[in-house]
């Protein structure tokens, strides 16, 4: 009798999060976006993603992380923003909300190669469904939305924060990682050790101030 019970028991609870994971999305698509300090610039190789039904959406963002250059070395790469915006990045269309997001870029100011995987935990995706009231100071308005965009902050070092967040809503950081050093090199080692050139204006920050490793 006690078997029976503990195997309905599981039976229920398996069901339960089949029924979570199977709900309809309440928005078309969300958005994976990446950032990096002032002047530290990266380039991502690529960001794949598998969803909680088990697709597999490979290079769903590549390319540069958005960051400023203000000139005359007047901007500050130290420490981590107190909002965080969005990024630059895609909407991850035709995919459920994340369960693992892979990530291999360039921080082109050391320059290293980093890899790393975000579980993307239950608790995020709730939040990610959940429809919320946010008041949007710009315009003076209330409105209703959702957190459904992914902000991934990449910095020298192998740092990465993420968070969480939609339109007029306070980011919610979700996780905090190390990353590891990708042996293999720039381009899975395919561009013999050679990474991609600093802007001009980024070369002149870190050639009279450095990185500043620390702060973050």
């Amino acid at each position: 009798m006690h078997r029976f019970i503990r195997f309905t028991l599981a039976a229920l609870l398996a069901i339960s999060c089949a029924s979570v994971n199977s709900e309809p999305l309440p928005y078309k698509s969300w958005h994976l976006g990446f950032s990096a300090p002032d002047y530290m610039e990266v380039w991502i190789e690529t960001a794949d993603i598998i969803d909680v039904q088990g697709q597999v959406f490979r290079r769903a963002m590549s390319g540069v992380a958005s960051l400023q250059t203000p000139p005359n070395n007047s901007g500050d790469p130290r420490g981590w923003p107190k909002r965080i915006g969005i990024g630059s990045g895609k909407y991850v269309t035709g995919a459920d909300l994340p369960k693992k997001i892979f990530v291999r870029w360039q921080s082109l100011v050391e320059p290293q190669t980093y890899k790393m995987e975000i579980d993307i935990s239950e608790s995020t995706r709730e939040l990610m469904r959940k429809e919320e009231k946010a008041f949007c100071a710009a315009d003076g308005k209330w409105i209703t939305g959702y957190r459904q965009s992914i902000a991934v902050r990449l910095v020298p070092g192998g740092i990465v924060k993420v968070w969480v967040g939609g339109p007029c809503m306070t980011p919610i950081e979700i996780a905090s990682i190390k990353a590891e050093v990708d042996p293999r090199g720039p381009y899975e080692g395919k561009s013999d050790g050679q990474y991609d050139s600093l802007s001009d204006v980024s070369k002149a920050y870190v050639d009279k101030f450095g990185v500043p490793y620390g702060s973050w």
